[in-house]
């Protein structure tokens, strides 16, 4: 096992275009703050233009600006069902090992440990060793109740997880990973989890929904675009949380969803304009023939969150699966 580093690595959001800037040119769209077109792939901002024979590396500037919405929006429901699981699974007296999927900066871990009791064993996937790295030294070290919490690295693909990998795990989660899937990477991801027996705490899935106030004669066509665009290339977008509720109930596992909608106003009016700027970019990548419209519908938009008059609500959908444990009564 590897201890948590304690050094916190912190970013700086970088300078953006205003709204002028932004909607003469789609080009202000930060890369990462609409979806991903890869499998598999976090929605981050891109750190630089690498090599194609090189690893990818992000930045996290995307992921630290979304983590306090983030961490506001999780169903906190789910918890008690999910203690009750852990306490309850065989041969769990020495701790929990809990499996991290696409963990990006860590943002999971920081708000998931400190709400569970004892001794906590946390494993990070993800693609990218440069966000690994991160996830690392900003982990958390202690439990709720005190109780220790040390930290490992594994760089892969997590739609290529099988039970064999997930062996002795006590939980599977993840964050903002299920609409960047597709229907046999679920299926995937469901079987491993079934096979080792570990219920998965699988949160902030877009819901397909947004609504903004005040309403604009073009929220709804921007949106359908956005939905058709996360669902390019395979990607379930915000199909996946009915995806892996079929997935995860045809392996016997006990679903219970809740919602977990960002809830963003004046005061979280940063992560409002990357939100809108790559939401309304991924709507015009989808369908050109909106960019005229779309250019001063964004302007409308930034301006109006600039001065504080713009709220939104974006949904998302946290699932967790109580899998019958390996070799023991469900």
């Amino acid at each position: 096992m590897t201890n948590p580093v304690t050094t916190q690595h912190s970013g700086t959001i970088p300078a953006q275009p205003g709204p002028r800037e932004a909607a003469e040119s789609m080009d202000g769209v930060i890369p990462g703050a609409g979806p991903s077109g890869n499998p598999g792939a976090r929605p981050t901002v891109k750190l630089r233009e690498a090599n194609p024979d090189d690893p990818p590396r992000y930045a996290p500037e995307w992921l630290q600006l979304r983590e306090p919405a983030d961490a506001a929006a999780r169903a906190h429901d789910l918890l008690d069902p999910l203690r009750i699981r852990l306490a309850n699974l065989p041969g769990k007296s020495g701790g929990v090992v809990i499996h991290d999927l696409g963990c990006g900066t860590g943002s999971m871990g920081r708000w998931l440990a400190p709400c569970l009791d004892g001794a906590q064993h946390w494993i990070l996937h993800d693609r990218d060793p440069y966000l690994l790295h991160f996830a690392a030294v900003a982990s958390p070290r202690s439990a709720a109740d005190g109780s220790r919490v040390t930290v490992e690295t594994r760089r892969g693909d997590v739609a290529r997880l099988t039970a064999d990998a997930l062996h002795g795990a006590s939980l599977v989660t993840a964050s903002a990973l299920l609409d960047v899937l597709t229907r046999e990477e679920i299926d995937a991801l469901a079987a491993a989890c079934a096979g080792a027996g570990c219920p998965a705490l699988l949160t902030l899935s877009v819901a397909g929904r947004v609504e903004l106030t005040p309403s604009h004669p073009l929220d709804s066509e921007i949106a359908q675009a956005f939905n058709d665009h996360q669902r390019r290339d395979g990607l379930l977008g915000p199909d996946a949380v009915t995806a892996a509720t079929e997935a995860f109930s045809e392996h016997g596992a006990t679903v219970r969803l809740h919602p977990s909608p960002w809830r963003l106003g004046p005061e979280q009016a940063a992560l409002t304009e990357q939100w809108l700027r790559g939401w309304v970019g991924a709507a015009v990548e989808q369908r050109p023939d909106l960019r005229a419209r779309a250019d001063a519908y964004l302007a409308e938009r930034l301006a109006a969150c600039a001065a504080g008059q713009l709220r939104v609500t974006v949904h998302h959908t946290d699932l967790l699966a109580l899998n019958r444990p390996a070799g023991g009564a469900s």
